[in-house]
C-alpha cells in the first residue's frame, strides 16, 4: 500500500455517505418548508464530511496506539496497523483536518446567520468545537468515550439530533416539533451501524479492554438491541410521514426499510462475527437511501 492509498484507507470513504445522511435529511425538510439554501446545504455537507474524516483519522490513531487494532481484529486492516502511516503522520492529519473543518464551519455559520444573530452564531461555533472534540476523543486519550460504552450515545446525538436538528436550524433559524422525528430515525440507524461494527469486533474489543455496548450485552442480547434500533427507526419514520404526508411521493423514504428488514433476517441467523462486515455497508447505505429518498420526495 502506498502512502496515498493509506490516507484514502484511513479516511474510510465507505463511511462518508452515512455521515451526510443527517444533513441531506435536514435539507429535505427545508425543501419541504420552502426555505432551502444551496450555499448553506453545500457548506453543511463539507463540514460534516470534514468531521467524519477527522473522526476516522482519530479512530485509526487511537485504536492503533492502544493496540486495539491487532492481528485478532476482524475488519479490514487500518492504515496505522499496516505500518504505512505512523502515529506522527496521523497526528498531523488530525490537526490539519481539524483546522480545515473548523474554517469551513465558520464560513457556514457566517453564511447562515451573517451579522444578524450573534447568539446563534456563538452557539453553533461552540457546537462545532464540541463536534471536533467528540470526533477526536472517541478513541483518543485515556478517557476515550468509545472505550466506555458511550459511543452509541454520541453517535445518536451528533449524527441524529445535532445533524438533522442543527442542519434544519441553519436553514430555518427555528425548529418545529415534526423535525425531531426524522432526527431520531437518522440517529437510531446511525447507531445501528456503529453497533454492527462493535458486534463484528466484540471478541477482539473485549480482549483489548475496549468496552462497547456489544461487549456489555454479549452476543445474544446485543442482537435484540440491534433489532430494537431498526424497528424503532421504522416506527418513528412511519409516524413522521403519516403526520406530514399528503401524497404517495412523501412516503418514498419508507422504501429504504426494505433492505433493512432483509438485513434483520440475516442478522437473526448470524453466528459468525466476520460475516457482519458486509452488513455494515447495507445498513449504512440504507440510511443514506432514506435521506436521498426524503430529499427526492421533497421535490414533489
Amino acid at each position: 500500500m502506498t502512502k496515498f492509498k493509506a490516507w484514502i484507507s484511513a479516511a474510510r470513504l465507505r463511511t462518508l455517505p452515512l455521515s451526510i445522511s443527517g444533513i441531506v435529511t435536514a435539507g429535505a425538510a427545508a425543501k419541504e418548508a420552502g426555505i432551502f439554501s444551496t450555499p448553506i446545504f453545500s457548506l453543511a455537507l463539507a463540514t460534516t464530511l470534514g468531521l467524519q474524516i477527522l473522526s476516522n483519522f482519530a479512530n485509526d490513531y487511537g485504536d492503533g496506539v492502544k493496540g486495539t487494532d491487532n492481528h485478532e481484529r476482524v475488519g479490514p486492516m487500518r492504515a496505522m496497523q499496516s505500518g504505512v502511516l505512523s502515529a506522527i503522520d496521523l497526528k498531523r492529519g488530525i490537526i490539519i483536518t481539524s483546522i480545515v473543518t473548523l474554517a469551513i464551519a465558520c464560513l457556514l455559520i457566517y453564511i447562515a446567520f451573517e451579522n444578524q444573530n450573534i447568539f446563534h452564531s456563538t452557539i453553533f461555533f461552540i457546537l462545532g468545537i464540541a463536534a471536533i472534540v467528540a470526533a477526536i476523543t472517541y478513541t483518543v486519550g485515556k478517557s476515550a468515550y468509545g472505550y466506555r460504552a458511550l459511543g452509541d450515545v454520541f453517535v445518536f446525538l451528533f449524527f441524529g439530533l445535532l445533524g438533522v436538528l442543527g442542519g434544519y436550524f441553519l436553514f430555518a433559524k427555528d425548529l418545529n416539533g415534526y423535525i425531531l422525528l426524522p432526527a431520531i430515525v437518522i440517529g437510531l440507524l446511525s447507531t445501528a451501524v456503529l453497533n454492527l461494527n462493535n458486534m463484528r469486533d466484540r471478541l477482539a474489543d473485549a480482549k483489548a479492554n475496549k468496552i462497547t455496548i456489544a461487549v456489555l450485552l454479549g452476543g445474544s442480547k446485543v442482537k435484540i438491541y440491534h433489532f430494537t434500533l431498526i424497528i424503532l427507526a421504522f416506527i418513528f419514520s412511519i409516524s413522521y410521514f403519516s403526520l406530514k404526508g399528503t401524497t404517495w411521493a412523501e412516503f418514498l423514504p419508507i422504501l429504504a426499510f426494505i433492505p433493512l428488514f432483509v438485513h434483520l433476517g440475516k442478522m437473526n441467523n448470524n453466528t459468525s462475527p466476520p460475516l457482519l462486515d458486509p452488513e455494515l455497508k447495507k445498513v449504512a447505505l440504507s440510511t443514506f437511501l432514506f435521506s436521498i429518498l426524503f430529499f427526492v420526495s421533497a421535490w414533489f
